[in-house]
């Protein structure tokens, strides 16, 4: 039972004389990748998370496994075809999360059809044996056949193309799993507040608090791994107070409609706006997520919130290719994201640029510090990390196992008609839960389809602590439907508190949070359900 993990905390934690060999701060896709890379090679291995898995960036993305056709467009091809090759693994080693999925470009343009089947037949070569399927160019009719909402005037015909679509917070759940099967001490809500350096001011270890309890931890590492995505100044500025900041965080913005705007099985991508940025509109869970802006911005947050401006820019531009214009009224959830995109500094001779999708730095402390990327590339971020940790850190070389690692959960040919596909292997397990207390089986909120036993696994098995760690990222209620997750909540809350022995004032105080929370994703005010 992965709840367990807690009850060793003190134990563990505590030992004067417990020496990790890789302590990594964060557990986004950054943090947990480079993580499983550690301990899958026979690392002592912690990872400390601030708060929940994925709480930031890592679940909050287009939901998409790609090469990044508009890289392809900028001539990266190195960078495009290490993201396919990554792609490729993801498939195989997380097939549960991990669906192959057809993208049409419909052409309003009379050269579109052969300029965009050229260049997705170049991105499919670049894939080699791990391609997901050919691109290939279709005609006005078929466009609209796959895409019965698609505004039709000045259409020409399109071009279909294949790249991956996934569950992001899902994938990040399993990712932590697979790192404690493979021996890691993975914690959420355990905030690092402080570096331990030696005489020589070498980084040796980290403070870290307990958020759940207050106490607070002195552990001794012999590498410490900063992969705390847009938050990666805070721990830099532990290490060295008053430094330049290294990153510079770019906002994506999503909405969420009703899947009727876009009924399909397929997958909508506009490779040019008006104003250049690319939009998706992306089937998920029954659902149509579109998105994304990227606005830079010079602050940021646990929870960022959407510009209007943002919101402005996605329907307006969705207007145009849908028959059908959203409203405010229309969208379910609205959520935003932050990515790190890292710079180099200037003048630094310790910063290594693997490629232009991250950046690994070391500090003159030891500190290792990885930056931007994307979760398509997570596992070689990971490898490249370890790869430096090894060097730094004196430890004994062990190769890389990732590649060949199957994720917990990994199933293929997963029903995706039942919504509990995304726990793979684990789903009969589950479902077994409804033997215990048959009332687990009933479902949480009539427009859903989760139910309570969902709950009780994400917290036996999954480590999810709040309100929000269930209705946020072990289900994906919040970003799905913001109204019926507020109404889920309390609910919710009572589930958790008989699994962790919380009181009444708890259950209102997450709540109360849950909702403050939810509020931000919804364009409309809430009213409670009749």
């Amino acid at each position: 039972m992965i709840s367990t993990e807690r009850n060793k905390i003190a134990t563990v934690l505590s030992d004067p004389e417990k020496i990790w060999d890789v302590i990594v701060i964060g557990g986004g896709a950054t943090g947990l990748g480079t993580a499983l890379d550690a301990a899958s090679r026979g690392y002592q291995t912690l990872l400390l998370e601030q708060v929940d898995f994925a709480k930031g960036t890592s679940s909050r993305s287009t939901k998409l496994v790609h090469g990044g056709v508009r890289y392809l467009a900028q001539g990266d091809i190195g960078l495009v075809r290490e993201a396919l090759y990554e792609r490729g693994l993801l498939l195989k080693n997380a097939a549960h999360l991990v669906k192959n999925e057809s993208f049409i470009i419909p052409n309003y343009e009379w050269w579109g059809g052969a300029f965009y089947t050229i260049g997705l037949t170049l991105y499919d070569l670049l894939a080699g044996k791990l391609g997901f399927g050919r691109a290939k160019h279709i005609s006005k009719k078929q466009v609209i056949s796959k895409l019965g909402t698609i505004q039709q005037k000045s259409l020409y015909g399109g071009v279909v193309y294949h790249d991956g679509q996934f569950d992001d917070a899902r994938l990040a759940v399993n990712l932590a799993q697979t790192c404690i099967e493979q021996g890691a001490t993975v914690l959420n809500y355990f905030k690092v507040v402080n570096l331990i350096k030696n005489k020589e001011d070498k980084i040796t270890g980290v403070v870290c608090t307990d958020i759940e309890t207050g106490t607070s931890y002195t552990i001794k590492g012999k590498t410490v791994i900063n992969a705390t995505g847009v938050f990666v100044d805070n721990i830099l500025n532990i290490d060295k107070p008053g430094r330049k900041p290294m990153v510079r965080p770019s906002q994506g913005v999503h909405i969420v409609l009703n899947r009727s705007f876009m009924p399909g099985e397929d997958a909508l991508m506009i490779p040019k706006t008006d104003d250049g940025r690319v939009l998706f509109a992306v089937p998920w869970h029954d659902k149509l997520v579109i998105g994304t802006t990227d606005t830079p911005i010079d602050e940021h947050s646990l929870e960022p919130v959407a510009l209007q401006e943002e919101i402005d820019f996605i329907m307006r531009t969705a207007a145009k290719y849908l028959v059908k214009a959203p409203t405010r009224k229309d969208v379910l959830s609205v959520f935003a994201g932050l990515r790190p995109l890292a710079a180099p500094e200037s003048g630094s001779s310790k910063t290594k640029e693997i490629s232009r999708s991250h950046k690994l730095i070391v500090s003159e402390s030891g500190l290792i510090t990885i930056t931007g990327g994307k979760w398509t590339t997570y596992r070689r971020m990971g490898e490249d990390t370890i790869d430096k940790a090894i060097e730094i850190g004196g430890l004994t070389p062990y190769p890389n196992k990732t590649k060949t690692l199957p994720i917990h959960g990994n199933k293929a040919d997963v029903d995706r008609k039942d919504h509990l596909y995304v726990y793979g292997s684990d789903e009969a397990a589950l479902l077994a839960l409804g033997n215990e207390n048959p009332k687990w089986k009933e479902k949480l909120h009539p427009r859903m389809p989760y139910i309570k036993a969902e709950v009780i696994w994400g917290v036996r098995h999954e480590m999810a602590r709040t309100v929000e760690d269930i209705l946020a990222r072990r289900v994906r209620a919040l970003f799905l439907d913001a109204r019926a997750a507020i109404d889920m909540a309390p609910a919710v809350a009572d589930l958790i508190a008989g699994e962790l022995n919380k009181d009444t004032t708890w259950k209102k105080e997450q709540v109360d949070l849950f909702r403050k929370v939810a509020k931000t994703y919804l364009l409309e005010p809430y009213s409670p359900a009749t």
